[in-house]
């Protein structure tokens, strides 16, 4: 395998296009934490570990670009899932890889970055915690995301495992982590998270 990629070299790609449904529409980029949003409270997690960073976003872009991200909206059609925030993070990627982690990701052990690099196949790792597979949770080879997504489509495939499946990624496992979901009411009263009246 080629050396592993240094800082510079990967991109991280923070997936915020869903419409947080369950949330009664409440963009779950914005929701806040201590004070911080969890778009910004990601972008800054890994000092060190990744250069650029993109941001998948479908709405409120100059909010992003207010505080200095750089957000790319889907290119699919609506109702692609996720798979659109990925498409979108990987066209606009200027790196040779991309790691993606989804916005409502609660947290990620501060190994993450350099343990997916040290464990990936030749297009990438895709990690596993104690819930199992985390799809959105996965660095690529941005050359290989880039071929292997045309084939995905054109079959239908809108499920990012379905993806993964196609490339050689490494199934990489997190004993004892839990990155846990800022999905539903429920999941942010557990962490004492307020939303603010609408």
């Amino acid at each position: 395998m080629s050396a592993a990629p240094a800082a510079a070299e990967i991109t991280l790609g923070l997936l915020a296009g869903g419409r947080g449904s369950r949330l009664g529409g409440v963009d779950k980029a914005w929701i806040e934490r201590d004070g911080q949003p969890q778009v910004l409270r990601l972008a800054r997690r890994f000092p060190g570990e990744v250069g650029a960073v993109l941001v998948s976003a479908n709405r409120e872009l100059a909010r992003y670009a207010d505080a200095g991200l750089q957000a790319v909206p889907d290119r699919l059609p609506p109702d692609s899932g996720p798979l659109a925030g990925i498409e979108a993070l990987a066209a606009a990627c200027r790196t040779p890889w991309l790691l993606t982690l989804p916005v409502d990701l609660f947290d990620t052990n501060d190994c993450l970055v350099r343990t997916l690099v040290s464990c990936r196949d030749a297009d990438g790792a895709v990690a596993e915690d104690a819930d199992g597979l985390q799809p959105l949770v996965a660095l690529y080879r941005v050359e290989a995301l880039r071929a292997a997504l045309p084939a995905a489509l054109a079959a239908g495939e809108l499920a990012p495992r379905r993806l993964q499946q196609r490339l050689r990624m490494a199934r990489v496992a997190f004993a004892g982590v839990r990155f846990g979901n800022l999905n539903t009411p429920a999941d942010l009263a557990a962490v004492r998270i307020v939303l603010p009246p609408r």
